[in-house]
């Protein structure tokens, strides 16, 4: 091992860093993809197997819980053992678990295979954050995040249109086979790529000694961090949102409006498209902000998602027709704004050991209150009700991310200045 000669605030090279960059965003792009691509084929499965919607939203939903049970333990071997590796493994376990999708002849197995892509799913986000937080200097680790979580809706967009066009077209499950494949050539390709060295948990005590970090350290390292806590909070608020719009918008569309599933799903995957544009404007506009303004990556979310859940009232409550998707179109173009400035606050507070570990107790509070939660409650809701009254719960949730990242942000100073700052080194 050896220390890497820094340059600008970059671990590599800004060349390396911005290929490994490219190959973390492919692999996001592929992960949703995968993830998504069942929802805009519902209707579908719905007449081959007779299925009601809330065992759809449970063919989605089982993803999130198998990744919230699993990112925490995966991330502690991310973070003691390689970013690089444990991303590559998983990103090939979760494309293998998507093509077997393509080979199930009834539900329960269709929903065993969903439940093998959660898995392989579990340590991506926690690995890919903690790397790109490593690459980057902090000044620019916003915009990057941002730039990267825009593979969340491009990848979701591509999975919800190839979805509803091939099952159209050639049969639902074939739609399973065709998404597989370009994530296992990323994921071999990552298993080749340098990363930083382990870094030892320790801290600096009142003394000006450096400590190793025992358990009671490590679980003090979050508890006494609000900001932190209440970011991962507030995340798990619009990803309830997001999660339900990308999985029963198709479905509004086709009730709601009498749309044919290709043209659904392609409108429902324009509107969560628009998020490609949000999320890295965001990351843009809270590193330019943070200049003057040092709270920005908590205080911008908090404006950005009240403002969401006043278009998203407005689109449900008060409009229909052309008038109503043009105002969904405005709401997917800032939904994802938060992503940038929360997604960093969860490396920026945090012990550089531990960054993986942080991004994922984000990811599993997200996905056990927001991604896993959101298709069970709206297609329960749906059921006794319809998919319109279900889809008015939405504004509400976003009300109450706007007010925990408002919170958030009254502590993040206070809790930068108990960070441990540590030197990276790269592995050769």
């Amino acid at each position: 091992m050896k220390k890497t000669q820094v340059r600008d605030g970059y671990l590599f090279t800004k060349r390396y860093s911005n290929y490994v960059f490219m190959l973390l965003f492919l692999l996001y792009l592929f992960d949703y993809a995968d993830r998504m691509v069942v929802t805009s084929m519902f209707t579908s499965i719905q007449k081959e197997w007779h299925i009601n919607d809330t065992q759809c939203g449970w063919l989605v939903s089982v993803i999130y819980l198998a990744i919230g049970m699993l990112t925490f333990p995966v991330s502690i071997l991310v973070d003691r053992w390689s970013r690089t590796k444990t991303i590559g493994i998983m990103a090939i376990v979760w494309s293998i678990a998507t093509a077997l999708c393509a080979i199930t002849g009834n539900y329960v197995q269709l929903f065993m295979a969903r439940i093998m892509i959660g898995f392989g799913e579990a340590g991506y986000a926690p690995g890919g954050s903690a790397l790109i937080s490593g690459m980057y200097p902090m000044e620019k680790r916003s915009k990057m995040m941002g730039l990267w979580n825009a593979s969340i809706p491009l990848g979701s967009a591509i999975g919800v249109t190839m979805g509803g066009i091939i099952a159209q077209s050639l049969g639902w499950k074939h739609a399973f086979g065709l998404v597989a494949f370009p994530g296992m050539i990323v994921a071999i390709l990552f298993l080749f790529v340098k990363d930083y060295k382990t870094v030892d948990l320790s801290f600096v005590d009142r003394s000006n000694n450096r400590v190793k970090m025992e358990k009671k350290d490590i679980i003090r390292e979050f508890l006494r961090k609000p900001s932190v806590i209440l970011t991962y909070f507030g995340m798990a608020a619009v990803v309830f949102v997001t999660t339900a719009m990308i999985v029963w918008l198709p479905k509004f569309f086709e009730t709601e409006n009498h749309l044919q599933p290709k043209t659904a799903g392609t409108l429902a995957g324009a509107v969560m498209l628009l998020a490609l544009i949000g999320a890295p404007a965001g990351g843009f506009i809270i590193d330019k902000w943070r200049a003057s303004q040092p709270k920005a990556r908590l205080l911008f979310p908090a404006i950005s998602t009240f403002v969401s859940a006043i278009l998203l009232f407005i689109a449900f409550f008060l409009l229909r027709g052309s008038a109503q998707i043009a105002v969904l179109f405005l709401f997917g173009m800032i939904i994802m704004m938060f992503i940038a400035g929360a997604a960093a606050v969860t490396q920026d507070v945090i012990h550089p050991g531990l960054r993986a570990t942080s991004y994922a107790i984000a990811v599993m509070v997200q996905n056990l209150l927001g991604s896993f939660t959101a298709p069970i409650v709206l297609g329960k809701i749906s059921d006794l009700t319809n998919i319109k009254t279900a889809m008015l719960v939405l504004p509400f949730a976003l009300l109450a991310g706007a007010a925990l990242f408002y919170l958030g942000s009254r502590y993040y100073l206070s809790d930068m200045g108990k960070v441990t700052r540590i030197e990276l080194e790269v592995t050769e």
